[in-house]
């Protein structure tokens, strides 16, 4: 922490905690403290990771959240800090099929193909086997259970040792646990996958599939049922470069124009997005934004290989989040809201490996070797080479505890890194004076005076444009910063969408050159030992800003980017540390950085 098909809607009771210690009894702190955490990972009730070698459970995931070594790849293994908060999200889709295979004595463990499964100590036998037996079944329009299924209660069973070892390692104040799983829709190979996120103790009885529920509406319905009944819980899509479209449309899945009660539907249900993980930066993509010189970022190109996921411009989250603004003109409210949280999707048991240097992989003995990751891939997905570490996500909140910190992902008071645990605040006000970030209360002044990251800016006093608090620092263990950045997406007046990059702050006393760009911070990266040298950039960079440009008569939001100096990405030190060569395709240094959620503008 730092301070800076039927629809059950049964209710599942939790385990009561191991300490008696309760979310009412944690202080809360007004100004809100910053917690980072994962929420999308995978064990080997993922059935996709088992096959691809993972055998790490729930309870071992949580464990290396809080920094205990477990076994990946063979190998003892942990991450560098411990998270302040975690969860694990199986897919929802075949956990019942795992809890056979996992437990002996759970009804289907003895089916022949489960046991054939077992059996299978090659991976690409057993990927074989994956799409034979479950992977023909489960991207058409009503996808099933594989023969192998032993009913409802192996589910039931899965689901109540997901939700045991999320309440058996929680603790209120000191490291929080979600009750959540995947929801893993694939119409047509486009990824619709979202993260099923509940608020507190209670759970569903059944987590609903995606071969229980087929379409997002139906999810967002589902939920709407469970919040009735006392339980509220979120969606958080990711990967919607994968999407082929299908995460931003402009149809509702029936084919017919989206109307106000999607819009409404998604709002109250999808308050966040994941900008990156594993699978690529979804962000945005160099070829469709040419005039952003920091979009060649984690492209991920090679995912275009499987599934005719070619990439176009509305897949991605600044595209999609701008398009939200349009759609709140005519449909009276914004579908495409959206916060940005982070997430690795590791399929490996590992919450959060997201140091470059640390890095072993994200889907089990699949990428767990050197030679692996360079030349290998993720079938049906990747080239591994191509992997990013995934993200971490930043949550403002005023305590540690699940109440709170789900509030603050609701109110999008979040933010995302690349792995580095960068501090962020933005804050958007008519009111704040320009030299804000210079005052020792300039949190409890924004507070009061203006509105954070995720909030929203009603129309203005005339002739006034916004001002944006923003306040960034270094993680205490990374690199320095090179600039902060805050991103403009608007809706012109064709209707088109338009976005613009603005950098507001900056180290080393650069100029702009003139062509109105900043210098390169530059490069300190000794590329044969995998090291660099914070000689460059700032270990803070704070500013108010002006947006210049502001028509008080178009809709629009800001969010901010804040890019570290460039060090070197995971690739150059799994080839210095092997003694191989760099490879040619894929950057050899790398500029992490974070992403605010954004604050919407409405006239």
């Amino acid at each position: 922490m730092v301070n800076l098909k039927k629809m059950s809607l049964g209710i599942a009771l939790a385990l009561v905690p191991l300490t008696s210690v309760t979310a009412t009894d944690i202080e809360q702190n007004p100004e809100r403290n910053l917690y980072f955490g994962e929420t999308h990972m995978h064990t080997a009730y993922s059935l996709d990771a088992y096959i691809g070698g993972t055998r790490q459970t729930p309870s071992d995931a949580y464990r290396a959240a809080r920094g205990e070594s477990v076994i990946v790849n063979g190998l003892p293994h942990k991450i560098r800090r411990p998270l302040d908060f975690a969860a694990v999200t199986d897919h929802a889709e075949y956990i019942g099929e795992m809890y056979s295979a996992l437990n002996a004595d759970a009804p289907g463990h003895d089916n022949p193909l489960i046991q054939q499964l077992r059996q299978l100590e090659d991976i690409e036998e057993r990927e074989q086997w994956f799409f034979k037996y479950v992977i023909s079944n489960n991207r058409g329009a009503k996808p099933s259970h594989p023969e192998f299924y032993a009913g409802e209660e192996t589910t039931r069973s899965a689901w109540k040792l997901a939700i045991d070892a999320a309440e058996s390692h929680n603790r209120p104040g000191e490291f929080t646990t979600f009750i959540a799983y995947e929801w893993s829709a694939a119409p047509e190979g486009g990824n619709l996958h979202r993260n099923i996120l509940f608020r507190g103790d209670k759970a569903p009885d059944l987590p609903m599939s995606y071969i229980d529920i087929n379409r997002e509406e139906g999810l967002w319905d589902w939920l709407a049922r469970l919040e009735q009944a006392g339980i509220r819980g979120m969606a958080i899509p990711h990967n919607s470069n994968a999407s082929k479209g299908m995460m931003f449309p402009d149809n509702n899945s029936s084919g017919e124009p989206l109307d106000s009660a999607y819009a409404e539907k998604r709002a109250a249900y999808e308050r966040a997005i994941e900008m990156l993980q594993v699978k690529g930066n979804s962000e945005v993509h160099r070829k469709f934004w040419a005039a952003d010189e920091f979009a060649d970022f984690e492209n991920a190109d090679s995912i275009q290989n499987a599934s005719g996921r070619t990439f176009a411009k509305g897949y991605f989250v600044r595209s999609g989040v701008t398009k939200g603004l349009a759609l709140e003109q005519s449909l009276g409210t914004n579908p495409f809201k959206l916060g940005f949280v982070g997430g690795t999707d590791n399929h490996n048991g590992m919450m959060s490996d997201v140091d470059e240097d640390n890095f072993v992989g994200a889907h089990g003995p699949e990428d767990g070797t050197v030679k692996a990751r360079r030349e290998g891939s993720v079938t049906g997905w990747i080239n591994s080479r191509e992997l990013s570490i995934g993200s971490i996500t930043g949550v403002w909140a005023p305590s540690n505890t699940r109440p709170a910190l789900w509030d603050a992902i609701y109110n999008r008071e979040t933010f995302a890194t690349s792995g580095p645990r960068i501090g962020l605040r933005f804050f958007g006000s008519w009111k704040f004076d320009e030299d804000l970030h210079t005052k020792g209360d300039a949190i409890k002044r924004a507070y009061k005076k203006g509105v954070p990251m995720g909030g929203d800016l009603e129309a203005p006093a005339r002739g006034r444009a916004p001002r944006f608090l923003v306040m960034a620092s270094k993680d205490a263990l990374g690199a320095n910063l090179d600039r902060v950045q805050v991103v403009k997406g608007w809706i012109d007046a064709s209707g088109g969408l338009q976005d613009k990059v603005f950098d507001v702050a900056w180290s080393d006393d650069r100029e702009r050159g003139s062509d109105g760009k900043l210098a390169a911070v530059g490069n300190t990266v000794d590329l044969n030992t995998a090291t660099y040298r914070n000689t460059i950039g700032a270990t803070e960079l704070a500013t108010v800003w002006q947006d210049p440009e502001f028509d008080p008569e178009v809709p629009a939001l800001y969010y901010v980017r804040v890019l570290e100096i460039p060090t070197p990405r995971w690739t150059t030190y799994d080839a210095v540390r092997a003694g191989l060569p760099l490879l040619d395709d894929v950057p050899a240094t790398i500029q992490e950085r974070a992403w605010s959620s954004p604050i919407w503008y409405r006239p």
